[in-house]
């Protein structure tokens, strides 16, 4: 019982000392800067062109899909349908293409997630890289259809903005949790 007065005195001198010495307009001021600084680090630019780009063009090894033969990663521009498609550079999942949706569109009876991973994609038609934002369509049960499983410029979880082995649905509505298929639209051309 002594021991809690000792400790109740330190912490009421240390605390007049404190309140003797700062005056409220600096402490607030200062939470005021500390809440400002918290709210601009979402605002802060993250490079999200992938690391990938021109890499592809030139013949780096990649782990393919399971429609492409082990070996290099060589983009095409005619089958939408096919891993190794360019827009599929970063692709972890079933391509929505081969049920019922497009490159662009969920099939029918699904929702579009409203969080995405990117990734760089060599174009090998026109030799530009474009910034595809992955997005997954939920709400129906797996398609199965067109599997793949791309890594060209996945990164570590810790930079979730480009990883592809997270089910990206949480952010669905209502009870869409469950994940059915992906789409790669264009958000831009990669620098």
């Amino acid at each position: 019982m002594l021991g809690n007065f000792k400790f109740d005195d330190m912490v009421e001198k240390l605390s007049r000392r404190v309140a003797g010495r700062t005056s409220r307009r600096s402490v607030i001021g200062k939470i005021g800067t500390a809440v400002a600084g918290v709210a601009i680090v979402p605002l802060l630019p993250v490079d999200r062109r992938g690391r990938v780009s021109r890499a592809a063009a030139e013949g780096a090894t990649h782990a393919p899909g399971p429609r492409e033969a082990r070996g290099k990663w060589e983009p095409q521009d005619h089958d939408v349908q096919s891993c190794n498609y360019w827009r599929h550079c970063s692709i972890d999942g079933n391509i929505c293409d081969c049920s019922g949706g497009s490159l662009t569109t969920c099939p029918p009876g699904t929702k579009l997630a409203t969080a995405s991973w990117v990734a760089s994609c060599y174009n090998p038609t026109d030799g530009q890289s474009y910034l595809i934002a992955y997005r997954d369509c939920c709400g129906a049960n797996v398609s199965g259809r067109c599997p793949c499983l791309n890594t060209e410029g996945e990164l570590p979880v810790y930079r979730p903005e480009f990883g592809n082995d997270i089910i990206w649905c949480f952010g669905a509505e209502d009870d869409a949790m469950t994940y059915h298929c992906t789409i790669s639209p264009i958000v831009g051309k990669a620098s």
